[in-house]
This record gives structure tokens, sequence and C-alpha cells, in this order.
């Protein structure tokens, strides 16, 4: 019964906002053409580790020969350490990333060690996409989070452990144009968009191409000001279009419903639960069900999702009831939304 309920409470809070949608800032609902996270990569050792490091292997030891060969030293055979590990670093070059600041970076082992705790990473270029350096890497590894005594990992943390050497240069003031991205595309939600921004800035400044993708014309007296023109855009509020979507998920009988999710008239059974909601135009409006039997009952009008649920809820249905009942819907035709399995 506690987990019937959980999903009861899930659909009401979620109807409101069908008939109540909130407006939201267009800062929320974009991304901006060019501002944008973009990943590095490089390879190195984490060396000082207590016996924890890799067994061995050619990655590993050759490194270290190679390493050694760089600081003058001529090692004939590869060198066998238990206080080495190979791993490969990762890291996020923020949008704007200037020469000189600071980014975290996170270490993961991929030999066989059995901890990078108390290591320290040699200095490591990072490389984007395009194989240039964009960041150098190095520090003492951290593996915090772990309860005292427990085994550490063998991924880890250095914040603030690279520091940038290149910039990506989008020239970014210079801009004559911009090109905004809705996380979520929709038709009706990028006509909204267009229609906010050439109400608010007075012109006929941007243009929805598609479902995802507005285009803003920078206005005269925003030129060589782009930051400020971004400033006031991001600010205005729309109301974004939800779709109608039902979001199951099976492990944890977790469901979620989201837009205006509806019924057409159809006859539902399952087990020996029925239930029966007629619309606002018959003769016993409102919601009615029952428990026992197999009798067929009738939706004999449209209907929404929060009514058919607050009866099956009243009945004491389980979560695996109104998945079942709910993917029968969509097979029908008669459930007026998409239904998500994740």
């Amino acid at each position: 019964m506690k987990q019937c309920l959980c999903f009861f409470f899930t659909i009401l809070l979620m109807s409101p906002l069908i008939t109540l949608a909130a407006p939201s800032r267009l800062k929320d609902l974009v991304t901006i053409k060019g501002v944008r996270e973009n990943p590095i990569i490089g390879y190195g050792l984490v060396i000082g580790l207590n016996g924890t490091g890799d067994s061995g292997g050619e990655i590993t030891n050759g490194s270290l020969k190679k390493m050694f060969q760089k600081l003058g030293l001529n090692p004939q055979k590869e060198v066998v350490s238990k206080n080495v590990a190979s791993v490969v670093i990762t890291a996020k070059l923020l949008p704007f990333s200037r020469v000189g600041q600071k980014i975290d970076v996170v270490v993961s082992s991929i030999g066989d060690a059995a901890s990078l705790g108390g290591g320290t990473l040699l200095v490591t270029p990072l490389k984007g996409g395009d194989g240039s350096v964009y960041a150098v890497a190095n520090g003492q590894v951290s593996v915090g989070g772990l309860e005292k005594g427990a085994k550490n990992g063998t991924t880890a943390l250095i914040p603030g452990g690279a520091i940038v050497e290149k910039e990506i240069d989008t020239e970014f003031d210079s801009k004559n144009s911009l090109r905004l991205n809705l996380k979520n595309p929709d038709f009706t939600t990028a006509a909204r968009v267009e229609k906010i921004i050439n109400q608010e800035l007075g012109g006929k400044f941007a243009i929805a191409h598609d479902s995802s993708t507005i285009d803003l014309i920078v206005p005269p007296h925003y030129e060589r000001n782009i930051v400020q023109l971004i400033a006031v855009v991001e600010n205005f509020l729309v109301i974004p279009d939800l779709a109608a979507k039902i979001v199951i998920n099976e492990r944890s009988g977790t469901i979620v419903a989201g837009g205006d999710v509806s019924l057409r008239p159809v006859a539902i059974s399952h087990g020996n639960l029925s239930i029966q909601i007629k619309g606002e135009n018959s003769a016993a409006a409102g919601a009615g069900s029952k428990k026992g039997g197999n009798s067929i009952l009738y939706i004999d009008k449209q209907t929404t999702l929060d009514e058919l649920v607050k009866a099956l809820n009243a009945l004491g249905s389980t979560p695996e009831d109104l998945i079942s009942i709910f993917q029968a819907l969509k097979k029908n035709g008669a459930l007026v939304g998409d239904i998500e399995l994740i």
C-alpha cells in the first residue's frame, strides 16, 4: 500500500502543472551556440602509492622507462614498481576558460591498482578532440568521501588540478547574431520564445527555424555588448509546452506523468479491478470504481489520467497494476500520450 500512496501523490503533484503551468526563465530552457563545456583527456602516472599500484604490465612499466629517459636516466630494462599506477585523466574545459585558470580533474586507474590513495599525479598534458593541448594537470589525488578504515578507491579527484594553457577563441562579443537551442525541442515552445523575445526587444529580432532552433539578431544598440543582451534575454519568462508523457521505472515502481495526458472512451478490466470514470456531460459525472469480480465498466467520456489514478488508488492497486493498465491503454490507443520506460 505504501508504494501505491507514493504514486498517488506523484500524480496529484504533477496534475496542477497542467492547468497552472508556471513560466520559466529562458536561460533554463535554452543553450547558446558556442557556450559549452569541452571535454579534454590525457594519460599519466600516479606515483607514491604504498604498494597499492599496478602489479606491472607493458603500459605502466614502459611509461616509467620513458619517464626516466626524459629525466636524463637510461634504464636498460623496464622499471617495475608497485608504487605506480597508470591512469587516465579527464576534465571539462569550461566556456570562456582563460590561460592560467584552474579546473578540476578526475583521475581513473586503468590497470590493476588497488588504490590511488596517497598518490601524486605527475605532470600530464590534457588534449581536446583536435589533438591540441589545452591544459596541464598534476598534484595530490584525493579519494575523499570514504569511511575511516575503508579501502581507498581507484578513482580520485584533484580539485583545481589542471591549469589552462590554451584558450578556445570564439570572438563572442563581436557576433552579430546568436543561435538559441531548446533543451527540449518543441514547436509550440519555440514559437513562444520567438514571440516573447520580439515583444520585449521591440522588433523582429528572433526567428524560430524549427522545434529546437531560434536565431537572434543582435539589435543595433547591443552591438559589441553581447553580454548585456544575453543578461536581458535569458531572464525573459516563457511558458514551455509539456509533451503528454508517462515515465515508468519498473525496478523502483516509480511512475511520473507530465503534460496533458488524457484518456479516450475505453473499457478497462484488470484482474479483479474494475473502474468507471464518467465525463462531465454524463448523467453521473465523476469517478466511480469497485473491486471484485471481472465486470467491465466503461469510460464514456474523455477524462484525465489523474481521475483514473484516483479511482485505482482508492481500490488499493499496486504500481504493477498501474503499469500494466497504462501499457494496455497505450497499445489500445485510448491513452493520449507517450510511455517511456527507464
